[in-house]
């Protein structure tokens, strides 16, 4: 009788140690994916934070241009009357203007090429 009982025992034991086992492994478990919802929540963070960039940088470019178009606008319609009126390509008002309308642009779009090749 006493094999038996030390049989009955230590099938008795093995389920809470298989209970314990299960609660070390579900506590392992919850840790991993603690550790692992913190860097996907870090990831998500980044993420929201370049397309915030992303969308920045576009809205400054298309300030930027907006900008000089609104400048560059009315020292067009200048040259164009001035060249319609009889005006040459050699008055001063006509060369400033015509510089302006060439440089303006130019530097825009060298800042603009600039900030996406940084980017790359």
């Amino acid at each position: 009788m006493t094999g038996n009982a030390g049989k009955d025992a230590a099938e008795g034991d093995k389920p809470l140690g298989k209970l314990a086992a299960s609660l070390c492994n579900a506590d392992r478990d919850r840790a991993v994916a603690h550790s692992t919802r913190r860097v996907v929540m870090a990831s998500l963070g980044v993420l929201k934070d370049q397309k915030a960039i992303r969308k920045r940088s576009r809205s400054v470019a298309l300030a930027a241009l907006l900008v000089v178009l609104l400048i560059l606008g009315p020292l067009v319609w200048l040259a164009v009357d001035h060249f319609t009126s009889g005006g040459h390509l050699g008055d001063l008002t006509t060369e400033f203007s015509l510089w302006v309308c060439i440089l303006c642009p130019a530097i825009l779009a060298a800042a603009l090429v600039a900030g996406w090749l940084r980017k790359r």
